[in-house]
């Protein structure tokens, strides 16, 4: 999908937390490219706070650093000059009154040489425990202006919140500054090129959406398998896990978008109507146990490298309890999709990286080929989000040369291939959403509501049913009561 390069509203871009890992990796990166694909305004400013840099020159050195590891392309010179020359620093202590009004002055300071009419985007690229503490400062500070031309914008990281009650806290906080329609709640797995293509893939081929149901499907899958541990993210991870840290988010958000209505129209609001009416649909546990698995990774080897335990992780504790994996089993309860399970499963240190929606059709052949001899492969159509985007189409075919051996073949089209496609990465089509004043790829506050009240579920289970952990070899597919979980319905995961 294609970012429109049609012309900008000029405005100032402020990172709460300049110097941290986001900022470095994913923002400015995504800032450099936007810039030289011609995507930003004429005339717009970066301002990074943070408490580790003393100076702007040592900070711009370390941007530099940061673009030449994670910026795909060659690091054009004119480029970067052209970038650096609207980054501005200031060292900033988010608690301390003298920091704001210095901000301030910054900000209105900058407005006036560049002639921007107090436009501004708020980016939250800190710890939770301070986006109301921000947020507010903002506001009694006067940092914010939605008169005229004017407009102010908060971009918020996830996790929001740690669950439904702690969500609903925080929206308040954030709800008596900023007006929902000012409010962009990112996840950056929207941002994916395949996951923009879904409904393009469904509502544009009539092969598609027909079949789109409980008549012709029997089941959906949606996988995110990670080879990678915790990292440094040890801290976070444990007040977290992989329930809170992917399934409240991105996989509820990847289930809603694949199990939605058609909208009546492609407008955002429209979209986002559509995959409430998902979550709400969600089915309530009777018994958590046979429908949702956890795991732990134990030291083990991934890509033939020793590589240690989750309770020896950095910032982890030895005697952990915390999930690194699950998978679980869920139903969405409309006429569309009754009796169909949606099968989800994300985790950590497993033997490949990808994420994929794999749906299942059902095997309801020809009488003469429904028979043991032909063993025949159901038909399968698999949306390919990463590392690889694409999709392909499993279909049953007679063996070339064979009289009669029939075999699975694929139409399969991997658009991050193709020499010379440079795909937007996520961030870069978020932010330049934001700028914009787009929030079709972003969640609004009843879809972080609803995800939240399912999620809750399954975690007020595990708080009040301490039993024990199973644990899986780091470089597996995980731990075996996962496979058992569709192997007790007669289905295999298809990842594997």
């Amino acid at each position: 999908m294609r970012l429109r390069k049609s012309k900008l509203e000029s405005c100032q871009i402020i990172i709460f937390g300049g110097t941290g890992d986001l900022t470095h990796r994913k923002l400015i990166p995504a800032f450099y490219n936007l810039l030289e694909d011609d995507l930003l305004p004429e005339e717009f400013t970066i301002v990074a706070t943070g408490r580790c840099i003393d100076n702007r020159e040592e900070y711009l050195k370390s941007l530099y650093n940061s673009l030449q590891k994670f910026v795909s392309r060659e690091i054009k010179e004119e480029v970067w000059n052209s970038l650096k020359e609207r980054i501005y620093y200031k060292c900033f202590d988010i608690l301390e009154e003298n920091g704001c009004k210095g901000l301030k002055e910054l900000l209105d300071s900058l407005d006036n040489k560049y002639n921007i009419p107090n436009r501004r985007i708020f980016y939250l690229a800190v710890p939770p425990r301070f986006f109301g503490t921000i947020v507010t400062n903002l506001d009694r500070y006067k940092l914010l202006d939605f008169s005229g031309d004017s407009w102010s914008r908060v971009v918020i990281e996830k996790p929001f919140g740690y669950d439904l009650e702690s969500a609903c806290d925080l929206n308040k906080q954030i709800t008596k500054v900023f007006p929902e329609e000012n409010i962009y709640r990112i996840d950056h797995y929207l941002g994916k090129e395949m996951l923009q293509s879904m409904m393009v893939i469904r509502f544009a081929n009539l092969l598609f959406e027909p079949l789109w149901n409980n008549k012709y499907i029997d089941n959906i899958q949606i996988i995110s398998n990670e080879k990678v541990g915790v990292g440094d993210r040890g801290a976070y991870y444990e007040k977290s896990g992989a329930l809170r840290d992917m399934v409240q988010n991105h996989m509820l958000q990847i289930l809603s978008l694949t199990a939605m209505e058609p909208p009546a129209n492609m407008t955002t609001e429209s979209i986002r109507d559509e995959k409430i009416k998902v979550l709400k649909s969600l089915s309530k546990f009777d018994n958590v146990d046979e429908y949702v698995v956890r795991g732990q990774y134990e030291a083990g080897k991934v890509d033939k490298e020793e590589v240690i335990a989750y309770h020896d992780e950095k910032n982890v504790s030895s005697d952990s309890k915390t999930e690194t994996y699950v998978a679980l089993k869920t139903f969405v309860n409309n006429l569309r999709w009754s009796g169909v399970p949606f099968y989800i499963k994300t985790g950590k240190r497993l033997s490949t990286k990808l994420t994929e929606v794999i749906v299942e059709f059902k095997s309801d052949f020809h009488p003469a080929y429904q028979n043991k001899s032909t063993n025949l492969s159901p038909n399968l159509l698999v949306i390919k989000i990463q590392p690889e985007e694409g999709v392909y189409f499993q279909f049953n075919a007679k063996e070339p040369g064979s009289k009669e051996k029939i075999v699975p073949v694929k139409m399969d089209f991997c658009q991050n291939c193709q020499v010379g496609f440079n795909s937007p990465e996520a961030y870069e089509r978020l932010m330049h959403s934001v700028i914009v004043g787009d929030q079709t790829l972003f969640t609004r506050w009843d879809e972080v509501e609803y995800s939240w009240d399912f999620v809750d579920q399954i975690a007020d289970f595990w708080s009040e049913n301490q039993k024990k952990l199973p644990k899986y070899p780091a470089g597996s597919n995980g731990p075996k009561e996962a496979d058992d979980l569709l192997i007790k319905d007669g289905r295999k995961w298809w990842d594997i």
